[in-house]
C-alpha cells in the first residue's frame, strides 16, 4: 500500500485547524485557457462556464482560506510563493498562485496551475503587505489573489496541496484528515480529470469500461455520495487515466471527518476530446 513518509512533502502541522465547509470539482484540461485554446476556445466555452460558476458558489460561502487540491508528483503542501506554466502547452503564460508575489517560488503541477487560473477569474487584489514570504500550513492565510473577468470578490487567502497520482487509501486517509481537521472554514477546490479512454481518439484509446467508470463518478459528484468515490478502484482508475481519482477520494475523505450532511450538484459531464470533464459543486447542510 502506498502512504509511506517518504511520499510526502512539508510536514503535518497544517492538519491542525479547518473544517470543511464547501467544495468544487472542475477538470484541468490546458485548453480550458483562451490563450491555450486560441481558435478552438469556444469548444469549451460551457465547460468553462460551469467551472466559473463552481468557484463563484465557493467563494459566496465566505470561507476563511480557500485549497486548491489536484494531482502532482508528490503528495503534500507546496510552498508559498509558487508559479505555474503554460509554456510547454505552447503559450507563454505564468500563473502565479499568489499574484504580486515576490518571486516564482516553486512549481505547480499542471492541475494547480489551472486551479490557480481559475481563481484569477474571482479574484481582487491584496494589500502588497498581505504577501506571504514563507509556506503556510494548508489553511494557514497565505495571500488573495489577483483581478478577474468576473464581478470582483472579496477573496480569502489561497494555498496550494498535491497529491500523487499512484497515492494508496492510507495516504490518502491521512491527507484528507489533516485538511479537515483545522480550526478555520477551509473551502477546497478540487482538480481532476475523468478518464481518458472515451473513444479511439482518446489519449487512451477506447476502453469499454470508460464510460460506466465515468457515470459512476458523475452519480457520486452529484448525490455527494462518499463511499462511491472513496471505493474507486485505484488500479482501474491508473488503467483508465483517470486523473481526479485520488484527489476526489482526498475530498471525500475530508468531507467525512469534517463530518455532517452534504448536499452536490453535477454542473457539468461530457467528454469533447475523449477525456471526461465534471464540474460539481458541494455544499453543508
Amino acid at each position: 500500500m502506498t502512504g509511506s513518509a517518504r511520499r510526502r512533502t512539508g510536514d503535518s502541522r497544517y492538519g491542525e485547524r479547518v473544517p470543511l465547509v464547501a467544495a468544487a470539482v472542475c477538470p484541468h484540461p490546458p485548453l480550458l485557457v483562451p490563450e491555450v485554446a486560441g481558435s478552438a476556445a469556444p469548444e469549451l466555452d460551457d465547460l468553462r462556464a460551469a467551472c466559473d460558476t463552481a468557484v463563484r458558489r465557493l467563494l459566496a460561502v465566505g470561507p476563511d482560506s480557500v485549497v486548491l487540491l489536484g494531482t502532482g508528483p508528490v503528495t503534500g503542501p507546496i510552498p508559498t510563493p509558487a508559479t505555474g506554466s503554460l509554456q510547454p502547452w505552447g503559450v507563454d503564460l505564468d500563473v502565479p498562485l499568489v499574484p504580486g508575489q515576490p518571486d516564482r517560488g516553486a512549481v505547480l503541477p499542471l492541475s494547480l496551475t489551472i486551479g490557480a487560473w481559475l481563481l484569477t477569474r474571482h479574484e481582487t487584489p491584496p494589500p502588497a503587505s498581505t504577501v506571504p514570504t514563507s509556506t503556510p500550513p494548508v489553511g494557514t492565510p497565505s495571500a488573495s489573489a489577483t483581478s478577474s473577468s468576473a464581478p470582483p470578490t472579496s477573496t480569502p487567502p489561497v494555498t496550494a496541496v498535491q497529491v500523487a497520482a499512484d497515492a494508496g487509501p492510507a495516504e490518502l486517509a491521512v491527507l484528507a484528515d489533516e485538511v479537515a481537521a483545522t480550526g478555520e472554514r477551509v473551502a477546497l477546490l478540487v482538480l481532476g480529470d475523468g478518464s481518458a479512454c472515451r473513444g479511439v481518439k482518446s489519449p487512451g484509446y477506447d476502453d469499454p469500461r470508460a464510460l460506466p467508470y465515468d457515470q459512476g463518478v458523475a452519480a457520486a459528484l452529484a448525490d455527494a455520495d462518499l463511499d462511491v468515490l472513496l471505493d474507486l478502484d485505484p488500479v482501474v482508475s491508473a488503467e483508465l487515466k483517470a486523473a481526479g481519482r485520488a484527489p476526489w477520494q482526498v475530498l471525500a475523505g475530508a468531507a467525512r471527518a469534517a463530518g455532517g450532511g452534504w448536499r452536490g450538484e453535477l454542473l457539468h459531464h461530457a467528454a469533447p476530446y475523449g477525456v471526461a470533464y465534471f464540474v460539481a459543486s458541494w455544499e453543508r447542510v
